[in-house]
C-alpha cells in the first residue's frame, strides 16, 4: 500500500474510534536524556533559499524554541503551525527567546508553507532527517486524536492532506516521521524537550511557552484550545 494511502487509512480507522480521549498523553521530560548536541551541531539545515546552516547556528546564541514538525502536507502540522503563528515578536523579545520550526520536507516547499499558515519565524529543514533521528524522534505512521490545536476532524483533514498531495505531486517529508520540541540554547544547554508518539501527540503551545519564560497566547477565543 502507498505510504499516503496507509496515513488515510490510519486516520480513518482513528476517527472512528469510541470514544475519543479528550486529550493526547504528552512525553514531557524535564532534561533527563542522553542525546549529544555535540553529535549533530554541525549537521546543515536549509532556510527557504537554500543555503546551508549548521545546526547549532539556531540556538548557540540564545534560547530557542525549535519545534519539529511532520510532513508538511499533513493538516494536523498546518494547524498546530497556524496557532504557532499566533505568538508574538514582542513576547519573544521580553523573554529574550527564539522560535525556529524545523521540518522534513526539501526546502522548496518552505515558502508555500509558510504562506499556508502564517508562520512569520524562521523555518528550516532537514530533508535527511538526520537531526531528528539524532534528537530522538520517531517513526512511526500513528495519527492519534486529541490535539486541542488541530481543528479539523479526522476525516476532513484525511480530505484536505490528500487534495494538497495531488496538488503537489509528491511528497513534503516523510510520512512517518513523527516531531518534537526543544528549548535549546544558549550554547548546548537544553531547558526542556518533548517526543511525539503520533501526530497529535505535539505538547501544547502554551505549556512550551511557559517552560521557555514566555508570555503565554490568549486562546480564549478558540475553545477548543487548551488555555494554561
Amino acid at each position: 500500500m502507498d505510504p499516503l494511502d496507509m496515513e488515510i487509512d490510519n486516520l480513518e480507522r482513528e476517527g472512528k474510534r469510541k470514544p475519543k480521549p479528550k486529550e493526547c498523553p504528552a512525553i514531557v521530560v524535564d532534561i533527563d536524556i542522553d542525546f549529544n548536541l555535540k553529535s549533530i551541531k554541525d549537521h546543515p539545515v536549509y532556510d527557504e533559499i537554500g543555503n546551508m546552516i549548521p545546526f547549532e547556528h539556531l540556538y548557540r546564541k540564545q534560547k530557542t524554541i525549535v519545534v519539529f514538525v511532520r510532513h508538511f502536507l499533513c493538516y494536523v502540522t498546518r494547524d498546530y503551525v497556524t496557532d504557532w503563528a499566533r505568538v508574538s515578536q514582542r513576547a519573544l523579545d521580553d523573554a529574550s527567546t527564539r522560535l525556529v520550526l524545523v521540518g522534513c520536507a526539501p526546502y522548496r516547499h518552505i515558502r508555500g508553507f509558510k504562506q499556508t499558515t502564517g508562520f512569520p519565524y524562521q523555518v528550516v529543514c532537514d530533508p535527511e532527517r538526520t537531526i531528528y533521528k539524532g534528537l530522538g524522534m520517531i517513526e512511526r505512521l500513528d495519527a492519534g486524536w486529541g490535539s486541542k490545536h488541530v481543528k479539523s476532524s479526522n476525516l476532513f483533514g484525511t480530505v484536505k492532506t490528500l487534495w494538497w498531495g495531488m496538488k503537489s505531486l509528491e511528497y513534503q517529508g516523510d510520512l512517518k516521521q513523527q516531531g518534537g520540541q526543544y528549548i535549546l540554547g544558549p550554547n548546548s544547554d537544553v531547558t526542556w524537550y518533548h517526543i511525539d508518539t503520533k501526530s497529535h501527540d505535539h505538547a501544547p503551545i502554551n505549556l512550551i511557552l511557559a517552560k521557555a519564560g514566555v508570555e503565554q497566547v490568549n486562546f480564549e477565543g478558540d475553545t477548543g484550545v487548551m488555555n494554561f
